[in-house]
C-alpha cells in the first residue's frame, strides 16, 4: 500500500524572502534527504482580516464574516491602498520565486485561524493526502501572537506537528542579545546598544536562497467560502481597493498629486526591488553619505527608504550588514567606482548599521512592554498621561463631550484637518498632504507631525499612529507605535514631555527656502511672488524675504492683500489655523516665542533645537529647547 503525502503547511506573514530565511534554509536541507518527514510543501501567505480589509475578495451577492478592519481609536482603515499596494506586490514577488523553484505560494483571506482550519478540513477526506504539521516564525506583536497561538491550539488537537522560529530578519540574533528575560532589556537605547557594540561585528552570516525546494502538494483545498482569490497580481490589488475610498472617507482629502511634486518612495514591494535598492544606495555612493543627508525633505536618495522592505522581511538587516561589509572591504566589485569602496566602514555605513539596530530596540520594547505599546499612558504607564481624545471613532460617532469636558465636534474637527494637511502650519500640512498621496514622510517630518499632534495640540497621540498605520508603506508595528508614544513623552525616552519640535523653526532649519512645503502645499506655491515674476523668485533667508517664507510655513501671517490677490481670503487652514506659533528668526538668538491658541486648536509649545552638524538654520539661543533630535530616536529605517 502506498504511503499517504504527506503535508507541511509553511504559514508566512512577514519574512516574505527566499534568501536568508531560516525555515526555507531548514526545508532546502531536508529536501536534500533521502529519508524525508514529510514529502511536500504548501507556503501560505493569509491576507489577515483584522489588519486589513479583506471584504474585496468576497464573490459577488455574499458578504465578508468579518467586521471592518477599523482602527480602535479614530475608526480609520487600518490599511490604506498604497501600503496595501505595496504588500500586494510583496507577496506575489515571493509567490514568482517559488514558481521558480518549482514550488509556488497558496493565499487566503481572512483570520489564520479559519485559513489554517479550511485547509485542515480540505485534506481530512482527501485519500491519499495528510497534513503532517505547520512552520511559521515568531513576531512580538499582540495580534500576531494570537495567530500563533490560534495555529498552534489547531494543530495540538489534530495531533500534528507544530513548530515556532525565530525569525532571522533583524541586525542581532536574539540568541545573541546580552540577556534573555525581556524585562532586563534597557529602557535607554544607548544602553542598550552599548552592550551590543562594536556593531559591525555583531550580525550573523546570512542563509543562502534554496534552489530547489519539496513540490506542492497534487491537491490544493479552495479557499473557504465566501472568498475567491484571484490568480493575477493585479485583480489581488483590485480586490484589496474595492472597499476603499480614494479620500478613506475624510473630507477635504487631497486625491491628486500636485503638479511638480516629487514622489520620495516610489518603489515596488518585493525582495528583488529591496536588494536593487541596497546595490542601488551602495553603488550611487548615497549610503556612504547617509550620515550627512538623512534629514533631507525631497527626493529618493537622501535616506535609504529599506523601511518598507525591512517591515515586511522581504529583506533582512543583515543582508543590508554583508553587502555593506563587502563595499567597505572592497570584496566584490559592488561599488567600485565609488569613494569609500575599500576603505572601511564610513560614518554613513555606520550611522546605517545604527538605525538597523535601532529597529531591533523598538521590537524588542514590545517583547518588554507587550500591549502598553497601544496605551494611552504607553511604556511609562504613571497616569500622567492627559491628552483630548474622542470618545468614538469620530468617523462615525456623534457629539458629546469626553471626560475631560472637552466636545468630541472639537477634537474632531481638529484631527480631520490635521489628517487633511490643514492645520496651519507649511511644515505639518505639507508631510500630511505627502503622507497622504505617496505613502511616505521624511523622518524629520515624522518627528514634527507627531510632536505637533501631542504636544501642540495635545491631542491623543494614539490617533496619529493609527492614521500612520493606514497610510506608511514602510509601517511597522514596533517602530510606528513606539515612537509616536516616544515623541508624545510616554514612551521609554527620559526627557519625555521636555521632548517638543517647534514645526516653524523645524521649517527654517530644513526647508529654507520653503521648497518642500511650496511643493505638496500648492495654495502657498506663489505667496510672496507677484505674477509678473512669472513663477516665481529664489527667496533667501533675509530681511522682508525672510517674512514672506514666514507666510509659506504659517499662512496666518501672510498680508491680507496677498491672501485676496491669491484667493486665500476665506480658507480654513489661512484664516483660522488650529494653532499659531510665533517665531521670528531675527528675534535675538534665533529663538521662539511660545506659541498662542488660535482657531480653537489648543495652547502653543516650546520649539526644539535643530540637528546638531546638519542644521541649515542659524541661531540656537535660549529659546531653543535643549536637547539633540538628532537621538530622538525617530530614525528612518525605524518606520520614522
Amino acid at each position: 500500500m502506498a504511503q499517504p503525502n504527506r503535508i507541511l503547511i509553511y504559514l508566512l506573514r512577514r519574512d516574505l524572502r527566499l534568501a536568508d530565511n531560516p525555515i526555507f534554509n531548514e526545508l532546502a536541507r531536508i529536501n536534500s534527504q533521502s529519508q524525508k518527514p514529510f514529502t511536500h510543501l504548501l507556503p501560505v501567505y493569509v491576507f489577515p482580516a483584522q489588519q486589513l480589509e479583506v471584504s474585496g475578495f468576497v464573490k459577488d451577492g455574499e458578504k465578508s464574516p468579518y467586521p471592518e478592519a477599523r482602527s480602535q481609536v479614530g475608526g480609520f482603515w487600518r490599511c490604506g491602498r498604497l501600503r496595501s499596494k505595496f504588500l500586494a506586490e510583496s507577496v506575489w514577488d515571493l509567490k514568482t520565486d517559488l514558481e521558480n523553484i518549482g514550488s509556488g505560494l497558496t493565499i487566503r483571506a481572512g483570520t489564520v485561524k479559519d485559513a489554517v482550519r479550511s485547509i485542515l478540513d480540505g485534506y481530512r477526506d482527501q485519500e491519499g493526502s495528510e497534513v503532517h504539521g505547520l512552520w511559521m516564525t515568531k513576531e512580538e506583536g499582540w495580534e500576531e501572537e494570537y495567530e500563533e497561538r490560534d495555529a498552534e491550539a489547531l494543530m495540538r488537537k489534530e495531533g500534528k506537528e507544530f513548530k515556532r522560529w525565530v525569525d532571522e530578519k533583524y541586525f542581532v540574533d536574539d540568541r545573541d542579545l546580552p540577556f534573555k528575560d525581556p524585562r532586563d532589556l534597557k529602557d535607554v537605547f544607548t544602553s542598550f546598544r552599548n552592550t551590543v557594540e562594536p556593531l559591525r561585528e555583531a550580525p550573523r552570516k546570512q542563509l543562502p536562497k534554496p534552489d530547489k525546494l519539496l513540490p506542492l502538494p497534487d491537491h490544493i483545498p479552495p479557499p473557504a467560502a465566501p472568498f475567491a482569490i484571484p490568480d493575477t497580481l493585479n485583480g489581488v490589488i483590485d480586490a484589496l481597493h474595492k472597499p476603499l475610498p480614494v479620500d478613506m472617507e475624510m473630507p477635504k482629502m487631497p486625491t491628486e498629486k500636485p503638479a511638480g511634486a516629487v514622489n520620495s518612495h516610489d518603489f515596488k514591494g518585493g525582495s528583488k526591488t529591496g536588494i536593487e535598492r541596497v546595490r542601488h544606495l551602495i553603488e550611487s555612493g548615497a549610503m556612504t553619505s547617509y550620515k550627512d543627508t538623512r534629514n533631507g525633505l525631497i527626493g529618493q536618495d537622501f535616506s535609504t527608504k529599506l523601511s518598507a522592505w525591512l517591515a515586511l522581511g522581504s529583506i533582512t538587516a543583515r543582508q543590508v550588514h554583508w553587502l555593506m561589509v563587502d563595499f567597505e572591504d572592497g570584496k566584490t566589485p559592488l561599488g567600485k567606482s565609488t569613494e569609500g569602496y575599500g576603505k572601511g566602514e564610513s560614518k554613513g555605513t555606520a550611522g546605517v548599521r545604527f538605525e538597523l539596530l535601532w529597529r531591533d530596540y523598538m521590537r524588542l520594547c514590545t517583547k518588554k512592554f507587550g500591549s502598553r505599546l497601544f496605551m494611552v499612558d504607553g511604556y511609562r504607564s504613571d497616569g500622567e498621561a492627559n491628552f483630548k481624545f474622542i470618545s468614538s471613532p469620530f468617523t462615525h460617532s456623534t457629539a458629546k463631550k469626553n471626560s475631560n469636558g472637552v466636545n468630541d465636534n472639537d477634537t474632531r474637527a481638529a484631527v480631520e484637518r490635521f489628517v487633511a494637511g490643514r492645520t496651519g502650519t507649511g511644515l505639518i500640512d505639507a508631510s500630511q498632504r505627502e503622507l497622504f498621496l505617496t505613502g511616505y514622510t521624511s523622518n524629520r517630518t515624522r518627528q514634527n507631525v507627531a510632536s505637533y499632534l501631542s504636544k501642540h495640540l495635545g491631542i491623543d497621540w494614539r490617533l496619529g499612529a493609527e492614521w500612520y498605520e493606514t497610510n506608511l508603506i514602510d509601517y511597522d508595528v514596533h517602530s510606528n507605535w513606539g515612537n509616536w508614544q516616544y515623541v508624545a513623552g510616554v514612551g521609554n525616552d527620559p526627557r519625555g514631555a521636555a521632548r517638543v519640535f517647534n514645526p516653524v523653526k523645524q521649517a527654517v532649519d530644513y526647508d529654507s527656502n520653503g521648497e518642500y512645503v511650496r511643493m505638496w502645499m500648492p495654495e502657498l506655491r506663489d505667496v510672496g511672488r507677484s505674477n509678473k515674476d512669472g513663477g516665481g523668485v529664489s527667496l533667501q533667508q533675509d530681511g522682508d524675504s525672510m517674512e514672506t517664507l514666514m507666510g509659506v510655513f504659517q499662512p496666518w501671517r501672510i498680508p491680507e492683500d496677498e491672501k485676496k490677490r491669491l484667493g486665500l481670503k476665506g480658507v480654513d487652514f489661512v484664516e483660522k489655523p488650529l494653532i499659531r506659533i510665533n517665531f521670528s528668526v531675527n528675534r535675538r538668538g534665533g529663538g521662539a516665542k511660545r506659541g498662542g491658541g488660535g482657531g480653537g486648536g489648543g495652547g502653543g509649545g516650546g520649539p526644539s533645537r535643530g540637528q546638531g552638524k546638519n542644521n541649515r538654520g542659524r541661531g540656537r539661543g535660549r529659546g531653543d529647547r535643549g536637547g539633540r533630535e538628532a537621538r530622538s530616536g525617530m530614525m528612518e529605517k525605524a518606520g520614522w
